[in-house]
């Protein structure tokens, strides 16, 4: 079932590549092309965290604010959370097809976010398509990522705990479940897998998904189908989420910026080659000539111009 799902994600890959990628095949063989992004990939990766560095450095009062409203999502989550628990989760009733996963870490749903990236990533190898690698390897980063900023960083240092199902009920609390959202604090040692005390904030899974949604948006310039495909995803298992509203929506700002950040800085990485010579452009190789008549005392003639 995995082999033939990564097969069909490759050859629905081929269908998103342009015509530009294609005359591009031509000219550079596949180990070039393949090893040219890998190198891409690990050159820009300073850049991938000077770019979310200067996201919220760049603007002070935009990111105070961003800050303020998060206080304030957090401040509101009990009534939110009860909400989504109470009247929206209860409505929510399909789920998708179980693809079992070998990868480490990726359980459940995950596998209809990475299976798709690594079919891509075949495709856009077995036809030699360098934008179809770009997008893969830059996908596979934004969940790498993802990991490491909020998995392990983030809710180590925020350490918030989870709430309790049915938080508006007169239930007792049965730890490490909480009703309080500002219960922050609960260390429990780093947290590599999924769940336990202290890893409520930010929801990771609300982080990677977002992450490689804004990686695919920016890439293939449209909105509608990277982002109703994760929010699909991420609907049709949401009751396992177990998270406040604040978790899921810092999380999705997180991997907005991560997405983001990793798609400007592969940008200006192969811009940055291609200045340097390193990629041959035909269109900046090309001789412009100029035929200009000439006439003096001693000669009458065409003087040529040639620039390059």
């Amino acid at each position: 079932m995995k082999f033939f799902n990564v097969i069909f994600f490759s050859l629905l890959s081929i269908s998103c590549f342009s015509q530009e990628d294609t005359l591009k095949i031509k000219k550079d063989n596949r180990f070039k092309v393949a090893g040219s992004v890998w190198a891409d990939s690990f050159l820009s990766v300073p850049g991938d965290f000077s770019a979310m560095g200067h996201t919220i450095s760049s603007d002070w009062k935009r990111t105070a604010l961003y800050t303020a409203g998060i206080i304030g999502l957090i401040a509101v989550d009990k009534q939110t959370t009860g909400f989504l628990h109470d009247h929206v989760e209860p409505n929510i009733n399909y789920s998708l097809p179980e693809i079992k996963s070998t990868i480490p870490h990726v359980i459940g749903t995950d596998s209809y976010i990475v299976y798709p990236i690594i079919g891509l990533y075949a495709g856009s190898l077995i036809i030699n398509n360098e934008k179809g690698q770009v997008v893969a390897v830059n996908a596979a980063k934004s969940l790498a990522y993802s990991y490491v900023i909020t998995q392990i960083v983030l809710k180590t240092l925020s350490s918030r705990n989870r709430p309790q199902r049915k938080i508006n009920d007169d239930n007792p609390v049965v730890e490490p479940w909480t009703k309080n959202p500002w219960d922050f604090g609960d260390y429990d040692n780093i947290h590599f897998g999924h769940g336990g005390t202290g890893t409520s904030f930010p929801s990771f899974h609300a982080t990677s998904y977002f992450a490689v949604a804004k990686v695919f948006q920016m890439e293939y310039n449209n909105y509608w189908i990277p982002y109703t495909f994760v929010t699909a995803v991420f609907l049709s298992d949401i009751k396992s989420h177990e998270h406040w509203v604040s978790d899921l929506l810092v999380g999705g700002l997180v991997g907005t910026i991560i997405g983001r950040s990793i798609v400007i800085s592969s940008r200006k990485q192969r811009a940055k080659k291609e200045s340097n010579g390193l990629t041959y452009n035909p269109k900046k190789n090309t001789i412009h000539k100029q035929l200009i008549p000439q006439v003096s005392n001693s000669m009458i003639g065409f003087h040529f111009i040639g620039t390059f």
